[in-house]
């Protein structure tokens, strides 16, 4: 019995919750995970788990015993990263945890980038709801996650961009519509907002860092309620009305056109993009580069959009005067 992969699926049967789905998270046949579960129980000499029709759980024995090997496939996959931190070559696979917004609006449009740079490294994305249940950091390298800036979650997270919400629409949405030059002008637009259980409906918070942080709020009679940003999002571009967006999302969107900030420069609140680790000990040399490539990129794509949306405000009031 190789003790290592054996610790290795006892890991994967708990985390996964049962056999088949470890068998499937694995790639190996339910009776080889079997095999191998009855062959750790053998040399350990406990039980390590308590199985019924029903359900499955650690007994005592198998609590203790997880928590140790936990701690062991750890300091395999540090040894393993201080080899690759000695070689110039970026390789491996690179296990993501993200959200379903940040996946497809952050993450894969980098990862063809990525791979020119890095033919040899290969991803594993694995796109959750965040909460309690969703996939724990010391189970990936990176786990990507917004939150205020103010965070101060028990993770080892590094700061990716701080960035804004901005107010954006497209431009077949704009057209022909009322023209918008204060925040109590989206009254008269529709406004597609994200369904919250503690805020009220349809209230607009925007602060304007021009006017010393000076922040109103706007009612609105919301057009499109729903509570799935990415929903939203795909209603803006497609011309359902206007949304609050964090600006490091649709950088790319308003850098191609395809929407337009609105109300610049008001904002609807400060939030950071992190990458949360598993460890501050020897970084793999594919996750430290990954996580410089997005940096740079997100950095670069966020410049590039707020010069755009200051030069399309000044056109604006230049056309105005």
């Amino acid at each position: 019995m190789d003790k290592l992969q054996a610790m290795q699926i006892f890991r994967s049967v708990v985390d996964e919750g049962g056999f088949a789905a470890a068998a499937r998270a694995l790639n190996m046949s339910p009776a080889g995970v079997t095999r191998y579960m009855s062959d750790l129980e053998s040399d350990v000499g406990a039980r390590l788990l308590q199985r019924t029709t029903r359900k499955m759980s650690l007994t005592e024995a198998g609590e203790a015993y997880l928590d140790r090997v936990r701690h062991i496939l750890d300091d395999v996959e540090d040894a393993r990263a201080v080899v690759q931190a000695h070689t110039q070559e970026v390789a491996g696979v690179l296990r993501i945890v993200t959200s379903p917004l940040l996946a497809a609006h952050l993450l894969a449009p980098v990862v063809a980038g990525f791979r020119q740079l890095h033919p040899r490294v290969s991803f594993d994305v694995s796109v959750e709801v965040m909460g309690p249940r969703s996939t724990a950091v010391n189970d990936c390298d990176i786990k990507l996650l917004t939150a205020p800036t103010d965070f101060n979650a028990n993770l080892i997270a590094r700061p990716i961009i701080t960035t804004v919400g901005v107010l954006c629409a497209s431009p077949q949405y704009l057209q022909g519509r009322p023209p918008l030059l204060k925040p109590e002008d989206l009254r008269d637009h529709d406004c597609l907002t994200f369904r919250h259980p503690e805020r009220r409906a349809g209230n607009i918070q925007l602060t304007n860092p021009d006017q010393d942080g000076v922040t109103v709020e706007v009612n609105v009679q919301p057009s499109f309620q729903v509570n799935h940003l990415d929903t939203i999002l795909r209603a803006t571009l497609d011309g359902a009305g206007i949304s609050s967006q964090p600006l490091n999302l649709v950088a790319p969107y308003l850098n191609d056109g395809r929407l337009v900030r609105v109300l610049s420069p008001w904002s609807s609140g400060q939030l950071t993009l992190y990458a949360a680790l598993p460890s501050r000990k020897f970084l793999p040399t594919r996750t430290q580069a990954f996580i410089e490539y997005l940096t740079e990129r997100t950095r670069n794509s966020v410049h590039s959009a707020m010069v755009r949306a200051t030069e399309q405000r000044e056109a604006a009031q230049r056309k105005g005067r």
